[in-house]
């Protein structure tokens, strides 16, 4: 009952609910992130959602105009941090995770849910493997277990095996364990960039 129905309600009533305190935030980030480079505000990345659906995610922009899109060899996002392309404000955004919030609308669309797992690359439904495809049975979250304890710093097979765990183990109480570790992560700024 809870993964069919109460965690969407959740969602959309906790969007409501933080909605206000977004809209401030994006009337203080949007001018920086503009004055910056004179670039977009936002950055809107294919993702590939539930049930293999691919939608547009929405972020703060953090990175330059035009800058290169660069993997690890396991095909995750490169993540440093001393990544040249980022600009100074998204330098910030990325460390405090505020580049993330503009998925609050990618939840009130259904696209994403406040906890689950992180969502990959379109190009990623060729490399997962039947019991990983597991993870595409619900929404993609902002936050998700990997996120909680480890956020970046992980490889993206060892995120597909705890995404597994996760949806393995999905309830009300995890999910509020998940969000209370979340805060804790970002607060000490833990995992931001990917040790190689």
């Amino acid at each position: 009952m809870y993964r069919n129905f109460f965690k969407r309600l959740l969602d959309i009533m906790f969007s409501f609910l933080v909605l206000p305190f977004f809209i401030i935030l994006l009337l203080i980030i949007a001018p920086l992130i503009y004055l910056n480079d004179k670039g977009a505000v936002f950055y809107n990345a294919p993702r590939l959602g539930k049930n293999g659906k691919v939608f547009i995610m929405y972020k703060f922009r953090s990175m330059k105009m035009g800058a290169p899109d660069i993997r690890n060899d396991d095909g995750s996002t490169f993540n440093s941090k001393n990544d040249n392309r980022l600009t100074r404000i998204g330098r910030f955004l990325r460390k405090t995770s505020i580049d993330e919030t503009p998925q609050i609308f990618n939840i009130l669309k259904g696209d994403m849910s406040f906890i689950g797992p992180r969502p990959d690359l379109p190009s990623a439904i060729d490399i997962l493997t039947a019991e990983e495809k597991v993870k595409l049975t619900v929404r993609p979250g902002i936050t998700g277990y990997s996120q909680a304890y480890f956020r970046n710093d992980v490889s993206l097979k060892a995120r597909f095996k705890q995404d597994i765990f996760y949806i393995d183990n999905l309830s009300f109480f995890l999910d509020l364990k998940i969000f209370l570790i979340t805060i804790k992560t970002v607060f000490f700024g833990k995992g931001v960039f990917r040790n190689h």
